[in-house]
Parts: C-alpha cells; structure tokens; sequence
C-alpha cells in the first residue's frame, strides 16, 4: 500500500480540474470583479429602496451603517478596504452604488481590490491545504489535532464575540445613572 503523502499531487505543479491554478485564479479575479460591478449597479438603479428589497432585508441593519459610514468617509478607498473585512466585503459594493460613489473611482478601487486579494487568498489558502494534506500524509493524527484545534478555536472565537456583542447590547439598553450623564461631555 502506497503511503497518503505519495498519492497526493505535487504542490509546485498545482492545476485543479486540468486547469492550472494560476488561470484559476486570474478566472476567479475577473468574476468577482464582474460580481461587484453588478452590485454596484444593482445599488445605484434601486437606490434607497434597496434596502426595502429581498436582498436589502438579508444584510443585518448594522452592516449596512457600517458599509455607509466607511463609505462616506474614505469613499472608493473603502471599496479597496472592504476586500480584506468579511462582512463589508458583500455589504459595501451594494451601498457604494446607492450612495453613488464616483464609479471611475469604484472600478479603479475594485480591480486594485481584486488584483491583490484574489492571489494573496487563493496562494494563501492552497498552501494552507496542501500543507495540511502533507501533514495528513506524514502524521494523520498530528493532521487531526492541527485540525480540532483550528475547530476548538473558531468555536472560541465565535462565542466570544456573540458574549462581546450581547454585552454591549445589554449595556446599551440599560439607562445611565445621573452621575454618569452629569460627567459626558459628548452632549455638550
């Protein structure tokens, strides 16, 4: 019996279904480059009522003031920006265009975003596999401690953050005591 690590492809001549991996990647850039032109447009001829529609209803509120601030204040540098932060990365593009941002600034801002995120994630993330598979190949159990441990963090991480947000949503609602508000500057 051959061992894993001996059936696996070599790393350095990557292709993924007959296709390289670089095409892949130039493929991949060039439609999620297609994917925010859409949005933006898809932003900029519903306008306001965007957020009234199917779609507007599935972005939480907060995001979508997260998505307009950002973009009222470094405009098309945010379209840059919102590539490398999960959630502004599908809420900004659609905000971009209601707000209507100079699109020769947006397409600009995307194909630098698309330029630099696109091969930095899918290099980035395919040497994170392949890794992980040549360590399935040498050791399946170290393979499987790297891998529950990666699942304990993420899970960690997550209930942190809903304990985080469900405490500022409690302090938030509760009312400030008389000292507190005597002592705010931010009301003056």
């Amino acid at each position: 019996m051959r061992p894993l690590s001996a059936a696996l492809p070599d790393p350095t001549s990557a292709s993924v279904f007959g296709l390289p991996l670089w095409l892949w990647v130039v493929l991949g850039g060039a439609a999620l480059f297609g994917a925010f032109q859409a949005y933006y447009w898809i932003g900029h001829a519903l306008g306001p009522r965007l957020y009234a529609s199917r779609v507007g209803r599935r972005i939480r509120p907060e995001h979508v003031r997260a998505a307009e601030n950002a973009v009222r204040r470094w405009g098309a540098l945010a379209v840059y920006g919102c590539f490398w932060v999960p959630v502004l990365r599908h809420t900004l593009p659609w905000v971009a265009g209601v707000l209507r941002v100079s699109y020769p600034w947006y397409v600009v801002a995307s194909a630098l975003g698309c330029l630099t995120w696109v091969p930095v994630t899918s290099f980035g993330l395919y040497s994170v596999i392949w890794g992980w598979a040549g360590l399935a190949g040498e050791s399946p159990l170290a393979a499987g401690a790297v891998a529950a441990a990666v699942v304990a963090a993420v899970v960690l991480l997550v209930r942190w953050r809903r304990r985080r947000a469900a405490r500022r949503a409690e302090e938030a609602r509760l009312p400030r005591s008389p000292e507190a508000l005597c002592h705010d500057d931010s009301h003056a």
